[in-house]
């Protein structure tokens, strides 16, 4: 018989209910003892549809309430998309397990399942993240970019009305809520470097909660945890959050690691691209080098000019 129940906060959106069953489905799994029930709320990033995400500013944009909700013990714990989880947490918050990642690429959906070296100047792309922007200009600068918001049903459906002819969005969203389908081709790392941390689900809790925390020890993915852990670090050490055109690949081969790192700039004509290899074990330390050597090759520069304009 069940008698603890633990409250789930997460988004509304199909997708982000899916990460909230997923993760009700593996603490009810590890712990039979519990009931996990989902407790919905509504973030600014759901509710401002009508303005690209780079202008509204990425702090917390798809966090904050679910982490008040947090804070004011209305949850025990909220779930995210890893890559959009901002890398500080407010005082008293932190991150207590992850998930085991899915598919970490990005995917092109078209409407006449064109690849992207099918696409040319004629075809207009959506996509509201400057770092895919910036590496679709980088690998075909007569690309006609614009801009789309929505959760994923919405984005599609605002294509197939016309709104576009092609989009880019993460491979694991469209195969989490059976649409690989509509997949014309999934993006090699090679030409389109992935989010920090794409593909994995993060469940933050408050630090003073030992109770929660047994739980979390209990469901957390360690490889996962261990390899967006050093994702993460290499993104806060750059100073970057999910609307800044950053993004890394991390390879992980028995006891070896190959991490790579991505700076662009918005037109796609400049970018800082490292790949450096080490040990599992020294992964938070190896993404914190290639940060430093990306930083000495002027990746500050980049992201210090991007700034720029997006606040003239």
């Amino acid at each position: 018989m069940k008698n603890k129940i633990i409250r789930i906060g997460t988004r509304g959106s199909q997708l982000a209910l899916y990460q909230a069953n997923k993760t009700k489905e593996a603490i009810e799994a590890r712990f039979p003892e519990v009931e996990a029930e989902i407790v919905i709320i509504h973030t600014k990033g759901d509710k401002i549809l009508d303005v690209s995400l780079s202008k509204i500013g990425d702090k917390g944009l798809f966090t904050k309430e679910l982490e008040v909700a947090l804070l004011n013990n209305e949850v025990d714990m909220a779930v995210h998309s890893l890559k959009d989880l901002p890398t500080f947490f407010p005082e008293g918050l932190t991150l207590g397990a992850v998930l085991e990642r899915a598919e970490v690429r990005d995917a092109l959906v078209s409407k006449d399942g064109k690849t992207l070296k099918e696409l040319g100047a004629d075809d207009v792309i959506a996509t509201s993240s400057l770092r895919r922007k910036a590496q679709l200009l980088s690998f075909n600068p007569d690309f006609n970019i614009v801009d789309i918001r929505g959760n994923m049903n919405t984005r599609l459906a605002k294509m197939d009305g016309g709104h576009c002819d092609a989009m880019i969005m993460a491979a694991t969203g469209l195969q989490r809520l059976g649409l690989e389908e509509r997949i014309s081709e999934i993006i090699d790392t090679e030409v389109m470097v992935p989010a920090v941390s794409q593909g994995a689900i993060g469940i933050e809790v408050r630090d003073n909660d030992p109770e929660i925390g047994s739980i979390m020890e209990g469901i957390n993915h360690q490889l996962t945890f261990l390899i967006t852990k050093a994702e993460r670090a290499y993104l806060k050490s750059m100073e970057g959050g999910c609307q800044i055109p950053i993004g890394c690949h991390t390879v992980v081969k028995g006891d070896d690691i190959s991490f790579t790192g991505l700076v662009a700039d918005l037109s796609g004509s400049r970018s800082i691209k490292l790949t450096l290899n080490g040990k599992l074990e020294q992964a938070e330390t190896l993404a914190l080098e290639v940060s430093r050597q990306m930083v000495a090759k002027g990746a500050t520069e980049i992201l210090d000019n991007i700034r720029n304009q997006a606040n003239e």
